[in-house]
């Protein structure tokens, strides 16, 4: 064997042993980041905000899954159901957004020592933030609204992915309102209750999307379940960072507000609306409104 063939060998085998050793350096490194971010959610869970918050979380996760459950039995949701039902959730976020996030919100930023216009301010500039933070995380991830019937095969399999992640996506911002809300004196079963009722018909419009797109019935309930599971975890962020940062408080709501504005105007509003059953979504979000504001302020 020629000397030439030698150091290629040799040289093959030290860039396979370096390339090896990077590998396990970067599990190395994954793993550790992983183990501190257990312990660091172990240790917040000691805390009662951060786990009401969690509890609060489940139950919205656990809604979304009760909302999904009659696609096992219903063979078809009508699109007037449907609609009425998003224009239902529309209100019953918008609701929360004024009562249970924004008034809170310029609370806590008046007792930090503003005066009206610096709790206003900030108040201002968080839920500006919130909106422009959902609008960007909605321009650089791939997502697509409700799946259409007739799609067939791998494009009904990329749509189906695109939806889900859509949703996914905008359950993050619910799940931040419910912890933040956990973080502040008393409110956030209130508002974890809130999200909670807008989560049923969020679950069903979910699985009866992915039903009407070809995707089976029980498939259609677990996936359509399982985007509910991002509330919890962004719950235990929310609270975490409020707890750790107290004064953050007035920000974290403004911001957990203009995120679910957002949502409401740019995704379910017109969603409700895009089938002609404007008047039945309208209805729906007034009537969840005012269920949400009675619970808010009467039970409050």
């Amino acid at each position: 064997m020629s000397e030439r063939v030698l150091k290629s060998l040799q040289t093959l085998d030290e860039v396979r042993v370096a390339h090896q050793t990077r590998r396990l350096f970067g599990w190395a490194i994954t793993m550790a980041g992983t183990l501190l971010l257990l312990n660091r959610f172990a240790a917040s869970l000691a805390v009662a905000a951060v786990a009401e918050a969690l509890q609060g979380g489940l139950v919205a996760a656990l809604a979304t899954a009760g909302g999904a459950f009659p696609i096992l039995m219903a063979k078809r949701i009508s699109e007037r159901s449907t609609d009425a039902l998003l224009g239902f959730g529309a209100g019953v976020m918008l609701a929360a957004t004024a009562f249970s996030l924004l008034l809170p919100a310029l609370a806590a930023a008046t007792g930090l020592g503003l005066e009206k216009w610096g709790a206003a301010g900030i108040t201002a500039s968080g839920v500006a933030l919130g909106a422009l933070a959902l609008l960007a995380a909605d321009r650089v991830l791939p997502h697509q609204h409700a799946p259409t019937e007739g799609a067939s095969g791998a494009t009904t399999l990329g749509r189906v992915a695109l939806f889900v992640a859509a949703i996914t996506l905008h359950n993050i911002p619910e799940g931040l309102a419910i912890g933040v809300a956990f973080a502040q004196e008393g409110g956030g079963a209130t508002v974890a209750g809130g999200i909670a009722l807008q989560d049923i018909p969020e679950g069903l419009v979910v699985a009866a999307a992915l039903a009407g797109a070809g995707v089976g019935r029980v498939p259609a309930f677990l996936v359509a379940a399982a985007t509910g599971l991002a509330e919890p975890v962004a719950a235990v962020m929310g609270a975490t960072l409020v707890v750790d940062l107290p004064a953050l408080l007035p920000w974290a709501l403004a911001f957990a507000a203009g995120a679910m504005l957002f949502v409401i105007s740019h995704e379910i509003i017109p969603e409700s609306h895009r089938r002609g059953h404007e008047s039945l979504a309208t209805g729906g979000l007034i009537a969840g409104f005012c269920l949400m504001m009675v619970l808010d302020t009467a039970l409050a």
